[in-house]
């Protein structure tokens, strides 16, 4: 049958955390992220309120366990150490931090210096993920980017040398104007550094930011799907050469080197997000938290009762629960067992979606094997399209007529 409480017990959760750092010295024209230019004078009450939040969360959820951490934002990186040191303390006092928990840091090259990674590995960060995006200093001006591309090899290079156990470059493909030779050229360069991951993501022109007010004017002209695609593949081909694996949609890694926390996110596993406009999901719950820093840090400033900070929560109905289950898993490269949706949901995946996967199948965009479902290589360049096919799909269906046929 079908099962309606899916959602896991409050005692001993397992799960990850997500530290939303909102500052950055200048936001770009194409981020649509909960950031902020020139508010860098409320750190230490930011710092104050993250803490207090995640002390909240530690007496809900007392006994948990933690598996990993990850800061990002903004540009966790240019806050001073000991202050984001002082939260990787709180959690460590507040949850069970597993002894080789992973710890990522985002960071902007150039901006971070080797003294500080020092610190930040000695606070116990062990991941790092740099924001390089191009290693031409056109398309990094393009992107609003105040770093050089000699300052992604510079920066890199002293992460080794501070002692991170995995670095992460992030490369953005499709930029208006780009060629597949100058595509080829950041690959190449990117390689040549050696760094344990790369992300490479796809340019999104995102509503309410400058990149899409420029699109609407005309000033700028969006590279076609189609070049966007042929780029994708050719990564897909050109990195496995150089030993990267591809294990999830834009993400290759050398062997031991994949993001836990981020696998977290696409395997459905509990994570709780502290900060100003982070986001949650404990128990099968949807959680936002207040987007603007100074409203967070009012809400937070006498209190460490976590539920201070949100703005919502919402639980999903069970058909949105399954396409959002489909669609992160899907971003695997590896894909699904059978077995781990009837876990998940308590009913055989051929009883609720049998006839959909059948026509992606035919139509090769998925492909099913040994009771094992993943995207075929045509069917990752269609993932969002499959994702509203899912939506779609079991809107239209009634559930509870599976009650009883699991």
């Amino acid at each position: 049958m079908v099962n309606n409480n899916y959602m896991i017990s409050n005692e001993n959760l397992r799960f990850g955390i997500y530290v939303h750092i909102p500052f950055c010295i200048k936001k770009c024209g194409y981020c649509d992220f909960n950031t902020y230019a020139g508010l860098d004078k409320l750190q230490p009450e930011y710092t104050n309120a993250v803490i207090n939040e995640i002390n909240g969360w530690g007496r809900r959820f007392p006994g948990s366990v933690v598996s990993s951490i990850a800061f990002g934002g903004g540009t966790p990186g240019e806050m001073p150490a000991e202050q984001l040191g002082s939260i990787v303390n709180a959690i460590q006092g507040s949850f069970v931090v597993e002894q080789n928990a992973e710890v990522t840091l985002e960071a902007n090259p150039g901006t971070t210096s080797g003294a500080a990674m020092k610190s930040f590995v000695d606070s116990g960060f062990t991941r790092i993920s740099l924001g390089a995006q191009s290693f031409s200093d056109q398309n990094l001006v393009f992107l609003d980017r105040i770093h050089s591309s000699e300052a992604i090899a510079a920066s890199l290079q002293l992460a080794k040398n501070a002692g991170f156990r995995s670095i992460n470059l992030d490369l953005i493909y499709g930029l208006p104007g780009q060629s597949m030779d100058n595509w080829r050229e950041d690959l190449r360069s990117a390689c040549k550094l050696g760094p344990d991951h790369l992300s490479l993501y796809n340019l999104t022109v995102e509503e309410e930011t400058p990149l899409y007010d420029r699109v609407k004017r005309g000033e700028t002209i969006p590279l076609s799907d189609d070049v966007s695609a042929e780029m994708y593949e050719y990564a897909s081909s050109f990195l496995s050469d150089f030993g990267y694996i591809q294990y999830e949609l834009s993400n290759w890694s050398k062997p031991g080197h994949h993001s836990r926390h981020n696998y977290g996110y696409w395997t459905w596993k509990s994570y709780i997000g502290v900060g100003a406009g982070a986001h949650g999901f404990i128990n099968g719950e949807r959680i936002e938290n207040i987007a603007h820093p100074r409203e967070y840090i009012h809400a937070l400033r006498n209190t460490t009762n976590p539920e201070a900070a949100i703005t919502k929560r919402e639980s999903p109905a069970l058909n949105v629960s399954i396409a959002d289950w489909l669609t992160l898993h899907l971003r695997l490269i590896r894909g699904f067992h059978e077995d781990q949706f009837y876990k998940e949901f308590g009913v055989e995946i051929e009883i609720v979606m049998g006839s959909l996967l059948q026509e992606l199948c035919e139509i090769e965009i998925v492909e099913r094997f040994d009771s094992n479902i993943k995207l075929t290589s045509r069917g990752r360049l269609l993932h969002s399209e499959v994702a509203v096919k899912f939506l779609i799909y079991l809107e239209s269906q009634d559930l509870t007529k599976y009650m009883g046929k699991g």
